[in-house]
Formats: C-alpha cells, structure tokens, sequence
C-alpha cells in the first residue's frame, strides 16, 4: 500500500511543521489568522492579508441562535448531553449552499465574469450587467446578493473598505459592486451579502472558490461552541420543543 501523501504538516519525536515552520516557532511570533492563511496557502500572509482574513473570520462567527447552523447545534445540544462535538458537528452539518455556503458559488461566479470580461474585451461593469440579464432571463439565483434580515449587510463596508486601504481589492470588489448596482437597476435592491462581501475579498486574494465555504465553516465554529456551551450552562436537557400541528388522515382502523 502507498503512503498517504501531504504538503501540509509533518512531525517526528520532537518537532512539528505546518509548511516547514515550526509549530513552536509559530506559537510565539505568528497568531492564529496567520496560521489559518498558511494552512491552506504554503505561506504566511502580509498585514493586509492577515487583517482582512481576520475581519472575515470574526464576521461569520455567530449571528443569532437563529441561524440554520445555530439553531442546529443547539437543538443537538438539547438533546444530546453527552457529546459537545455531536452538537457543534450538528452546527458545521447545517452549513450548506443556502446557509453561509453562498461563498464558494460566488467565488465561481465572480471568476466567470471576469472572464467574459477578458473574452469578450469589455468591461467589468458590463459583465456584471449581462449576467444580471442571463439571470433574470433563466430564473437563477445569484448568489452572494440579498439577505433575510439586513437591507445593507454592515460586514461588506467594511470588508470592501479594509480591502482598499490595504490595496487588496481588485476585479472580485469591483464585479461584486456592478452587481449589486445591476441588480438594483433590473430587478430590485439585493444588498451584497457577506457571503457575497468576502467572496471578493478572497477572489482578490487569490484564494480557490472552496475557501468560500471553508472560510465560513472555520470562522462559525467558534461561534458554534459557544452557542453549544451556553444551553449547556443555561438550559435544561430537552427543553427545545416545537409546535407542530398535524394534518395528515385522521385517527383510523384497521381494516
């Protein structure tokens, strides 16, 4: 059988690596966002990388019991007193295309509108029009656009700010902006989300479209552990219930 094979970490009876650095040597003059960006990157990130990573990290974090992944690892939680990983697994499981997965199909969009831009030798702007048109004509969806409780998502001012004080914004800023304006102008207001928002930052960066959900997934889980820890400290075992109404046949014999 052939050795599994990695370029991530490596060890032997004294020493760890991540990348050929040193744990230990990481421990004392790198922080965790640096960790984070050389783990799926081979290096370590400059300032504005790091800043911005870090920014996007603390914005998926939480965002209300209520969320699908929340809501999941608490209902586990309630549930399930004898596994706090089942419960924050339950969280990570409810993570998806609908619920802070939108990342990556972003990612994948802003890469195809970038490139009808370079093909078609027009300009970014006019990109983000078409595909709003093609769009709206096929009925899909257009992901990192909209959101369920924010007219304005306050992380992508932020993001977007941030990118361009550190001269990271580039063509994932500039298209996302065309398409939210686009967006505004033949169908409706869909403010960009942060799905959308850090879409562009890490497109900008450079990072592969399985970063979008990654990235969400690794910020949550801080957040997850916290909501698990809480109804741990806060709740009573199955406390989480339901109203449910029935409406299927009515009570029957059989024949």
């Amino acid at each position: 059988m052939d050795n599994w094979r990695t370029a991530i970490a490596a060890s032997d009876d004294t020493h760890i690596w991540i990348h050929g650095y040193d744990v230990t040597a990481l421990m004392t003059r790198a922080d965790f966002t640096d960790t984070i960006f050389l783990l799926h990157r081979g290096r370590l990130p400059n300032y504005g990388e790091r800043r911005i990573l870090n920014a996007i990290l603390i914005a998926v974090a939480d965002h209300g019991a209520g969320a699908p992944s929340c809501a999941a690892a608490r209902l586990a939680a309630s549930g399930n007193r004898q596994s706090l990983s089942a419960a924050v697994a339950a969280g990570i499981l409810a993570i998806g295309d609908e619920h802070g997965g939108a990342g990556s199909a972003c990612m994948e969009m802003i890469a195809a509108g970038a490139e009808l831009a370079r093909k078609d030798a027009i300009s970014i702007e006019e990109a983000a029009h078409r595909m709003i048109v093609d769009a709206v004509a096929n009925k899909k969806r257009i992901p990192g656009l909209g959101h369920r409780v924010h007219s304005t998502d306050p992380r992508k001012a932020v993001l977007f700010t941030m990118a361009r004080q550190d001269g990271i914004a580039g063509k994932g800023v500039a298209f996302m902006e065309a398409l939210e304006k686009a967006a505004h102008e033949k169908i409706k207001p869909l403010p960009i989300n942060v799905d959308g928002a850090l879409a562009a930052v890490l497109y900008d960066l450079g990072f592969a479209p399985i970063f979008g959900k990654l990235v969400f997934i690794i910020g949550r889980v801080a957040g997850l552990t916290a909501e698990v820890a809480e109804e741990y400290a806060r709740e009573k075992a199955m406390r989480i219930k339901f109203p449910v109404t029935y409406d299927g046949v009515p009570p029957r014999e059989i024949d």
